[in-house]
């Protein structure tokens, strides 16, 4: 695997493989339900991708929508392509809300809310947590 999705906590945070895409949870929840969308592929540019990962990509988002609308009730959903820090290709999916959402006792706000995702006051999570969440998510990815 590419640096980047090691660096997103690959294979504890992984939700789903496909071909040319992991959905890994975010080990950092910015909102409840927080993901990475990591291609497989060294590429470091979108463009780079293969025809095929752009073709798959769509199937995956559509499943990534289904299973948090179910998960967390979002309103919206921001796909972020930052690739600032981690150079290889990689979206963070952060569904958005008003208020907060709740899960095993914790408390998700959504700080950004109407506006843009505010990152850095993403809740970090234990790697108990990550191993729960993560459980779950895989549960409703079927």
């Amino acid at each position: 695997m590419n640096p980047t999705i090691e660096k997103f906590g690959y294979p504890a945070t992984l939700i789903r493989e496909f071909d040319h895409w992991l959905v890994l949870l975010r080990p950092a929840q910015v909102t409840l339900g927080s993901l990475v969308l990591a291609a497989k592929s060294d590429a470091t540019a979108y463009g780079e991708l293969p025809r095929e990962a752009f073709a798959e990509q769509g199937e995956i988002v559509a499943a990534i929508e289904r299973v948090l609308a179910a998960f967390t009730a979002y309103e919206k959903i921001n796909y972020l392509m930052l690739m600032m820090v981690d150079p290889n290709v990689h979206f963070h999916v952060v569904p958005r809300y008003p208020g907060t959402r709740s899960w095993s006792g914790a408390e998700f706000p959504d700080a950004g809310w109407p506006g843009p995702p505010q990152l850095g006051t993403a809740i970090a999570l234990s790697a108990e947590q990550i191993a729960a969440l993560a459980t779950e998510l895989v549960l409703n990815f079927r």
